[in-house]
């Protein structure tokens, strides 16, 4: 192992190499200042040239940093990752055609890694039927210029499973906290684990180049063997970077790094505003002992509700990145936690949700049809990618998507409890078409998943028609206020009834009574043997 800077690390990178890099979305222990040699490199001299970008997650600050440092012409020639939304630049070189661009499911890129660290054939998994990631449906290409098949639809004993094919990757950028002089590295400081070993193994497996950032040295011998993470045996080069922040927003939060739990008064409540309304019946749905899932968006806001309503000792909220437990945290830092239990790697997190682990799963949703079937991965003018979503949506065993009923200048009040639209948003979210499929309802019915669509006016079940209207908020109006903004007409439930008014006010709902009233989640029933 070598120390260098972060100049001379990115030397290795060549022409035409794929690189795999570690890290999630806002910062989240994201190697910057490698990405940002390698871009201040390419700009001086013009090389490397058409390198291929691998990444589970999608790497960046919405704005100049992360993995938007790769889009200028001739240095990117693809990007396979999980979402382009924390890119917005590689996303425009992608709708513009200029970027060879693929969305797979962030699980099963983070699977694959260690597929390939053992010089396995790739990942075989049910994960991506029947979504735009099946081959059948499109095999997971954001652009036109996209046009080698890196999915394969397979039959192993007679079923049907995707085949993700493997990569080989010429260097891997991670990033730990500190290293010590033999080069293993530590990872105390990180608000994620993420699949740092595994992709030091997959780079080693095919001859490449495991370059670690990280933010101290120690001397050798004196860091804990149990706490080293990726073992210097796997390291080629170690940058250090002083000002290394744990997250793009946050320099360092104890919280993140499991050094510091909070009083939950400390996190603060929602705002009360339509994104709470719809946190909040989403939170409805939770049973004593359940684990789950919140994604990304106005999901992520039932943490913050558990948190208000004093339940998130009830029940167990996870992220797709490795946390588990306590209370996930929302805007540009989603994908860290604070007052969480455990932190594993993600790809055995992805294993726990993908073998049926989930008893609730919260996600929010762009479009959905009259059929039940989703979209959150293109819609408009914007690529997003599916990040965990297809992962998690055809794992668990409920599924409740959440979103606002309209889109683009929606306005709302609730005087007296109220519903009242102020002004209706511009774009409609239940169509007649969608524009990617992201989750297939029939699907989802064929494996007996419950599943509900969850807005601040209506509620809708699956069922064997697709959807149905189950709920309406009070003072909404049916043809008015529902109806005339959907590009279907779904089934109405023959008892109609009126969303818990609760919802409506300001103050808190609580929740807590209603968990008490409820059984927990039942698990074997071989435990009643225990007594």
């Amino acid at each position: 192992m070598r120390v260098v800077s972060a100049e001379a690390a990115v030397r290795v990178v060549h022409s035409g190499d794929t690189i795999v890099i570690g890290g999630s979305g806002g910062g989240h222990a994201v190697p910057e200042a490698l990405i940002a040699a390698l871009e201040r490199r390419f700009l001086a001299e013009g090389l490397p040239r058409d390198i291929t970008s691998l990444h589970p997650v999608g790497l960046g600050d919405r704005g100049e940093r992360g993995v938007s440092r790769f889009a200028h012409p001739g240095l990117l020639k693809r990007i396979v990752c999980g979402t382009l939304v924390d890119s917005p630049k590689v996303e425009a070189m992608a709708l513009a055609n200029e970027v060879e661009a693929y969305t797979l499911p962030q699980g099963a890129i983070s699977q694959l890694m260690r597929e390939m660290a053992s010089g396995r054939p790739g990942l075989i998994t049910r994960t991506g039927l029947h979504t735009f990631v099946d081959p059948r449906h499109g095999g997971g290409r954001q652009s036109a210029c996209a046009k080698d098949d890196l999915v394969d639809l397979v039959q192993v004993a007679g079923q049907e499973w995707l085949h993700y094919k493997p990569f080989k990757i010429d260097v891997a950028l991670l990033r730990g906290t500190t290293a010590d002089e033999d080069g293993n590295v530590t990872m105390e400081h990180e608000a994620i684990f993420g699949e740092m070993l595994s992709m030091a193994q997959a780079t080693r497996a095919a001859g490449g180049v495991v370059i670690v950032q990280v933010k101290r040295l120690a001397q050798r011998g004196l860091l804990p063997a149990k706490q080293v993470k990726i073992p210097g045996m796997m390291i080629d080069l170690v940058v250090v970077d002083p000002e290394q922040r744990q997250t793009y927003v946050s320099v360092y939060d104890p919280t993140y790094a499991g050094e510091l739990k909070v009083p939950l008064s400390h996190i603060a409540p929602l705002p009360f505003d339509p994104r709470k309304v719809i946190a909040r019946r989403a939170a409805l749905e939770l049973v004593p002992g359940a684990v789950c899932n919140l994604g990304s968006g106005i999901s992520t806001g039932i943490a913050t509700v558990g948190a208000e309503e004093g339940v998130l000792d009830q029940v167990v909220l996870t992220n797709e990145q490795g946390l588990i437990g306590g209370a996930p945290a929302s805007g540009n830092e989603v994908g860290a936690s604070r007052n969480y239990w455990a932190m594993i790697d993600q790809p055995y997190q992805f294993d726990f949700y993908d073998g049926g682990g989930l008893d609730l799963a919260f996600l929010s949703f762009a479009e959905v049809d009259g059929d039940g079937n989703v979209n959150v991965s293109r819609f408009g003018s914007r690529i997003i990618g599916p990040g965990g979503f297809i992962n998690i949506s055809q794992g668990a065993r409920k599924m409740i998507f959440s979103g606002t009923f309209t889109a683009g200048g929606l306005k709302l009040e609730w005087p007296d409890g109220r519903f009242k639209v102020v002004q209706e948003g511009r774009e409609a979210k239940f169509v007649d078409r969608l524009v990617q499929l992201s989750y297939s309802g029939r699907y989802a019915r064929a494996r007996g998943q419950e599943v509900l669509y969850v807005t601040e006016r209506a509620v809708f079940r699956g069922t064997d028609q697709g959807i149905t209207l189950t709920e309406i908020a009070p003072g909404a109006d049916l043809e008015r206020d529902v109806l005339a903004h959907m590009g279907f007409k779904p089934a109405i439930a023959a008892d109609l009834k009126t969303m818990d008014e609760r919802l409506f006010r300001p103050e808190a709902m609580g929740l807590a009574r209603d968990l008490a009233a409820r059984a927990p989640v039942a698990r074997s029933a071989r435990l009643a043997e225990v007594g």
